[in-house]
């Protein structure tokens, strides 16, 4: 087991060097405009130009340059560890304005994901059970409903509906429970969670129920049957746990897709999370900023699928991690 894992964080370690190698040759190499000149403000003088160039190391070879930025990022540089480069924006290190924008996204992530689990597979197991039922029409139906709508949509009436109608719950922006308190902090991020995780869950529905409806017929489920097990003991501790395999890929997949940032729900709830700054990023030409976004959600993605992969070994017995 530990062998599998420390060959996967390996793995983990080639595709982060692959993935900042293309990134930087996108951004530094192919960028139609020179880097020392978005940094320089506008209309900077050549003196400017060079001068930038020189203290960023713009003026040394590709693969200098891209060694030097590799280098950092392990070693950390002049303002600490991981050395993630100076902003051209805010002209203030990466690494001091991460922090607090990867924990507003951690948290919408996490909260997210947790509500979704207990919304998706709840109901999809229930469909499953009680298939071509009324409670299994309804719940397909409204898990099409939300798997169709669009999200910034959703968040809007729910904005519309529960702050600016009913006034049952807080706006936008995010407050920290340290600073103003868990019950303020948690008022403000349940309609992020729950906006976020319907879209997912209807998802995670559908899947549990297509999962638990194939598992149900196989041999194992005849035989634990004929055993004289009970109904609910056939589903939850065989069939439940062999159908679960497809949905912790996609859960993998899901959360470590959302530590890049849950764009269009931080833009609506107006989260200075890691999706917003990447997009404000973007249009600014903020590269360092772009780079260190594309990192984090590089290495959360994959650690995501070393963790899936664990996982299987313990929801599938015939899986064998060696």
């Amino acid at each position: 087991m530990w062998r599998y894992v420390v060959r996967r964080l390996l793995w983990v370690g080639v595709v982060l060097l692959v993935i900042t190698a293309v990134t930087y040759a996108i951004f530094f190499i192919m960028a139609p405009v020179d880097p020392a000149i978005l940094f320089g403000g506008k209309q900077p003088t050549p003196a400017v130009i060079q001068q930038i160039q020189r203290e960023f190391g713009l003026d040394k070879p590709v693969w200098v340059q891209y060694g030097l930025f590799v280098k950092h990022i392990f070693l950390g540089d002049q303002y600490g560890w991981p050395g993630l480069g100076f902003s051209f924006v805010t002209r203030a290190p990466v690494r001091s304005q991460l922090g607090s924008r990867l924990v507003i996204t951690t948290t919408l992530a996490v909260g997210a994901s947790f509500v979704w689990l207990l919304l998706g597979i709840p109901v999809g197991v229930i469909s499953a059970v009680k298939q071509r039922s009324f409670v299994d029409r309804l719940a397909m139906g409204l898990a099409l409903f939300f798997v169709s709508a669009p999200v910034f949509w959703i968040g809007l009436m729910f904005l519309w509906v529960f702050w600016f109608k009913l006034g049952v719950a807080a706006g936008t922006g995010y407050y920290g429970p340290a600073q103003f308190g868990f019950f303020t902090w948690l008022n403000h991020m349940i309609m992020p969670w729950v906006v976020l995780a319907l879209v997912e869950a209807a998802w995670y529905a559908r899947m549990a129920r297509a999962s638990l409806i194939d598992t149900m017929g196989e041999d194992f489920i005849r035989t634990a049957r004929a055993k004289g097990l009970s109904e609910r003991r056939v589903i939850f501790k065989h069939a439940l746990r062999a159908s679960l395999v497809p949905m912790v890929t996609m859960f993998g997949m899901d959360l470590g897709l959302l530590f890049g940032g849950a764009i269009i729900t931080e833009t609506v709830f107006n989260l200075q999370g890691i999706g917003q700054w990447a997009v404000a990023s973007v249009f600014t030409g903020d590269l360092p900023v772009i780079l260190a976004v594309t990192l984090i959600a590089s290495f959360a993605i994959t650690l995501a699928n070393v963790v899936v992969d664990i996982c299987y070994a313990y929801l599938d017995p015939r899986v064998r991690l060696a």
